[in-house]
């Protein structure tokens, strides 16, 4: 077992202790204080879950510049209690068209670079402004407002953010206009620092201008604010930005992009159901993890014990093989979908799990279509690729709402101010997710033009015995799925508050390709809170696992935010210490 030496020392975020806030009403948890502040000002508005939501995300998108993007990704869960029916949209963007597998081999020497090379089409506008249209009763002046007045005039740097920037100088250095907006005096801003957003406040207002000038009402106007974007002066400024450094994204890109909205997928644990996003997400590797643990005595195994813990980790493996082998842009690539999320197929897997032995890397994967747990001509031992220490990019934040007739929405929403620069005329760094894609043709999630990568973002929603339960979702890149079953399973199996349940000590395995370029595997590794006794963690290396020991309270073990609803109607927010994230109830 080893300290990471580079994490040694609790961050400048160390909580102290979080209290979960209760409502009878409605209830908001979110990544940043100020963003829950946004979400519940909608509500005491008047607003619905989903004018809420949004609001929080737009919010998410200026406040926490470290890990949201306003021109990123957004991934959307929304819940509708009248109808009982449970939508997602699709916020990642594809590719440029004009983008090819020989542009980053010959230019970039087989690299997908930072910067403009791997920029998407942003789709956090579109899928915010979707969402409000379809679901929502306000305006986008309405919902932005918060957000604007940010940018605008100005808000303080939280502690959480201060820390990650603290040692991003150089990366910021090297885009002058990234240099221009986050250094002060040539350092990083501090927490407490005033940080101002002229330029995305332009492009903010020049939204609401276009929606004021529409005519038809509300769902016209709320349209009206995202053609401005997306057919107006910011889509030519990022293209415009584009052609200038050696980019790829067009006009006609950003011009004809829109969001898929359908219904989510669903699986069942017992007496709970979950539903995720599609598989141009990693989403449902929550619900394949679930399939593959619903015949285990979780409970009798005890709460974080090594037996209970090391049946998590080789079903995340599992799990995680399929995702590699699989998932893919549905419009690009044929996903087995039905396959993978059937109860007979997770019965087929799970025999692959060996009770006193750790798989000492991926696993092979299984072979959905006939319902066999190892895909023919798969190794039995499983790939054997080179060993690299994971990136543990920074990554990515998350809003949740339930309101007083029981609506919910789950977002997460990403791309941080490191990965690209600050685009001139817009404000803020424009999707960079072209990171999470590969250059290996066999590869389900390789660069295509207009094909959209595998993204990491993934919220998710749980129902009990047919009823709301929870809105839940974190940021942590590969950690997320694993961070969210583990909360999950606290509450469901084992009984916790959602507070407890959020801020019990996590496990995260790494004994499968990153997601982010260039995709560094550390088999075998197990990160695993120090909070995690010594004698479990041994344990565990007995059984093969490498573990490596994370602080008490790690940042990069997710921030797992949740709205309950219990069984007298309350709402209780549950927030993850880990980050600074934030409660409100009423």
């Amino acid at each position: 077992m080893a300290l990471d030496a580079a994490h040694a020392q609790p961050s400048a975020d160390a909580p102290t202790h979080t209290v979960e806030a209760i409502g009878a009403r409605w209830a908001v948890a979110a990544g940043h204080p100020l963003a829950a502040a946004a979400a519940a000002r909608l509500l005491q508005a008047g607003g619905n879950a989903i004018d809420a939501g949004v609001a929080g995300g737009l919010c998410l998108g200026v406040v926490h510049p470290d890990m949201v993007s306003f021109a990123g990704v957004a991934p959307v869960l929304v819940h509708l209690a009248r109808t009982r029916e449970t939508w997602q949209v699709s916020g990642v963007g594809p590719y440029p068209r004009a983008v090819t597998l020989e542009y980053f081999r010959d230019r970039h020497r087989g690299e997908i670079p930072p910067g403009v090379p791997r920029t998407v089409v942003p789709a956090a506008p579109a899928a915010w402004l979707t969402a409000l249209a379809r679901w929502g009763t306000m305006s986008f002046a309405d919902v932005v407002a918060p957000a604007l007045e940010c940018a605008e005039r100005g808000f303080p740097i939280s502690r959480f953010t201060a820390h990650q920037m603290a040692g991003q100088e150089a990366t910021y250095r090297q885009w002058p206009t990234s240099a221009a907006l986050f250094l002060r005096d040539g350092r990083p801003l501090r927490a407490g620092e005033i940080l101002v957003q002229s330029e995305l406040a332009q492009t903010i207002r020049a939204m609401t201008r276009a929606e004021a000038a529409a005519g038809g009402g509300r769902v016209a106007g709320v349209r009206a604010a995202r053609a401005a974007f997306y057919r107006g002066d910011p889509a030519r400024a990022i293209a415009a930005f584009h052609q200038a450094n050696g980019g790829l994204l067009a006009y006609d890109d950003l011009a004809s992009f829109d969001v898929e909205v359908a219904p989510a997928l669903r699986t069942t644990f017992h007496a709970y159901e979950v539903a995720a996003c599609g598989f141009w997400c990693q989403g449902p590797v929550l619900l394949q993890m679930l399939n593959l643990l619903e015949g285990d005595d979780l409970r009798g195994l005890g709460h974080n014990s090594p037996a209970y813990l090391h049946r998590l980790v080789e079903t995340i493996k599992l799990a995680f093989a399929d995702r590699e082998a699989y998932y893919g842009d549905p419009l690009y690539v044929k996903v087995p979908a039905e396959g993978l999320l059937s109860k007979a197929y997770a019965r087929a897997r799970r025999a692959l799990i060996r009770e006193g032995l750790a798989w000492p890397t991926m696993p092979p994967a299984g072979d959905p279509d006939r319902t066999a747990p190892v895909r023919a001509g798969a190794r039995q031992d499983g790939p054997t690729p080179a060993s690299v220490p994971p990136a543990h990019s920074l990554d990515t934040s998350y809003v949740a709402v339930v309101d007083a007739d029981g609506n919910a929405f789950s977002a997460t929403p990403s791309d941080f101010s490191v990965d690209g620069p600050v685009v001139p005329g817009v404000g803020c760094v424009v999707s960079p997710r072209g990171s999470q894609g590969w250059l290996d043709p066999a590869h389900p999630s390789v660069v295509a033009p207009g094909k959209r990568p595998r993204l990491t973002p993934a919220p998710a929603m749980a129902f009990r015995d047919g009823a709301l339960l929870m809105p839940f979702g974190t940021p942590g890149g590969d950690v997320q799925q694993q961070a969210m079953l583990q909360v999950f399973l606290n509450v469901a199996v084992f009984g916790l508050s959602i507070q407890d349940a959020i801020e019990a000590p996590r496990v995260a395995s790494r004994s499968f390709p990153d997601s982010f370029w260039p995709h560094p595997i550390a088999p075998g590794k197990l990160e695993v809170e120090g909070r995690i006794p010594a004698a479990t963690r041994a344990a565990l290396g007995a059984l093969g696992h490498e573990v490596s020991v994370w602080p008490d309270w790690e940042w990069r073990a997710g921030g797992v935010c949740g709205v309950l609803v219990d069984r007298t109607g309350a709402r209780r927010a549950g927030v993850d210490p880990r980050r600074g994230c934030h409660a409100i109830a009423w």
